[in-house]
Parts: structure tokens; sequence; C-alpha cells
């Protein structure tokens, strides 16, 4: 869930809420600039106070042509902080470069190397082109997240009821995503109190392969937090699936059919996916 931290009603809203990750935002949000540095210092204000405590927090920083990008990196590699989410990534240089420069900031402060994780934003139509290079770019990328405002502008399209304009982004970013082991992050739902087309959308991302969605409004949470969790059928067909395929195997079968629907690795690997996301949800 996006927070502009240099808004303390909203940080203190955050902190109660069941996001999953806080993105602390020092980058679009934070106006005038001169807000930069309050919002960089109510980050670390808030953790030291413990506000944030037990909290997964990824301040978004500014992009490397901002100015600001030193500043955000140095003063919040501190413990608490996650790893940051980059905007604006348009290849995999960019991503690179934040590595090395976390690199140099870590091995001064004592810092033990790789700490620091990253989630590149995918907001343009060169980053699209980009996104597997992105995503392979530095170790430290844990997830990707796409920003479709951003992409549907340099797009030259319009956003539509349907989602045509930004279908074919999301299929790319999802399958670079999964080609190169990070986690693919759905973007924000710009119909901010609207539920149903909310809950329209996350049965498409799901669908699509999206493991998450960028989330304005805490009041869309339990909505998200509904579709990206496994149901309850879900967890018992990956329990049997697992019972089933250990069943065969003992039996020298390898792979098995119940009720007339094969049973085989990749429903398996499927349903171990499913119990190894509940397992990281518990």
């Amino acid at each position: 869930m996006f927070v502009p931290a240099h808004n303390d009603r909203l940080m203190n809203s955050a902190a109660r809420s069941s996001a999953d990750v806080l993105l602390l935002d020092i980058e679009d949000s934070v106006q005038p600039a001169s807000n930069k540095q309050v919002a960089r210092d109510n980050i670390l204000r808030y953790i030291a106070d413990g506000t944030f405590s037990g909290r997964i927090l990824y301040p978004r920083i500014n992009d490397r042509e901002s100015g600001e990008l030193l500043k955000d990196i140095y003063q919040l590699t501190v413990p608490g902080i996650n790893g940051f989410v980059y905007p604006k990534a348009t290849c995999g240089q960019d991503i690179y470069f934040i590595g090395k420069l976390l690199e140099t900031i870590e091995y001064e402060k004592k810092i033990p190397v790789g700490t620091f994780k990253l989630i590149p934003l995918i907001e343009t139509t060169g980053a699209v082109v980009n996104v597997y290079e992105i995503c392979r770019a530095c170790s430290r990328v844990v997830a990707i997240a796409f920003g479709c405002e951003d992409f549907v502008t340099d797009l030259g399209g319009e956003h539509d009821a349907e989602g045509i304009s930004i279908f074919n982004a999301r299929t790319q970013i999802v399958t670079a995503a999964k080609a190169a082991g990070v986690i693919p992050i759905d973007t924000v739902h710009i119909k901010v109190h609207d539920w149903e087309d909310l809950e329209k959308n996350l049965i498409l991302s799901k669908k699509l392969g999206f493991e998450g969605m960028l989330v304005l409004n805490p009041k869309e949470l339990p909505l998200v937090h509904k579709y990206y969790s496994p149901s309850e059928e879900e967890i018992e067909w990956a329990k049997e699936m697992v019972r089933l395929s250990d069943e065969s195997f003992k039996e020298g079968r390898g792979v098995a059919v119940v009720n007339g629907k094969f049973i085989g690795p990749p429903m398996l690997k499927k349903a171990e996916k499913i119990l190894r996301k509940v397992e990281l949800i518990g």
C-alpha cells in the first residue's frame, strides 16, 4: 500500500492497516520538493519510535534523474527498512546502478552486502519491452510492480472499462517476472471506490498470474487479500493432490487418475506452490 511519507495522518493510519507491505512514498505523492526531506525524516522517526515495528517497509525513492536519489538511499539504509521501490525503471542498467549504489553504501555503513532488496516499477513502454532484463539485472530484485497510469500516458492510449489498453503490458510483465523467478505485482486500481470493478480486476489479475496488487486505499485490502490468498477449496485441493501423488509414488505408478482427471508433475507443482503460499501467509 502506498503511503505519502510526509503525511502524519496517513502514516499513522498505515501503521494500523492490514497491508502486507508499506510503500512509504518519497516520490510522486510528496510535493512540493521541500517535503521530500520531511518524508525521509518522518520515516526515520516512525521507525525509531516503534510505530512500524514488525512491518515490511519499502520506501518508494526518487529516480536517478531527480537529484534526490542519493539522499533517499543514504539516509534510509537503516535497520527496519527491507528495501526500496525504484520508480520509472527503463532498462536493466537502471537497476544494476541502484544495486551497486546500495552495495557501496552497505559496505561503508558496515551492513551485510545484499541486505536491501529492490522492487522496480514498470511504468513506461520501454520498461515493458525490457522487463525481463530489469528482473535479471540485480539479485536484489524480489518483485516487480506495474504502474498503469504513466504507462498509458507513455503509450498514448486511453483507460477503458475492459482494460484492453493495459492487457498486453500486464501479460508481458507477469510472464517476465515468472521467467525470472520474481513476484509480479499488479497495478493500482484507479477507480478507488468502485468495489465491483476492483473485484473484476482482481479476478483477471489472479488468472493472469499476478501475486499481489498495489493499493491506494486501505478499504481495498480485504478484497485484495481474499483474491491473492489461497481459498479453503484451493488449500484442500492442494493437500489432496500431494496425498494422491505420494500414494502413486509409493506404489510405483508415477502418475494418478482421480475422478477422470490426470494428476502429474505440473499439478503437483501447483499444489506445492499453494501450500507454500499458505505457509508464508501464516
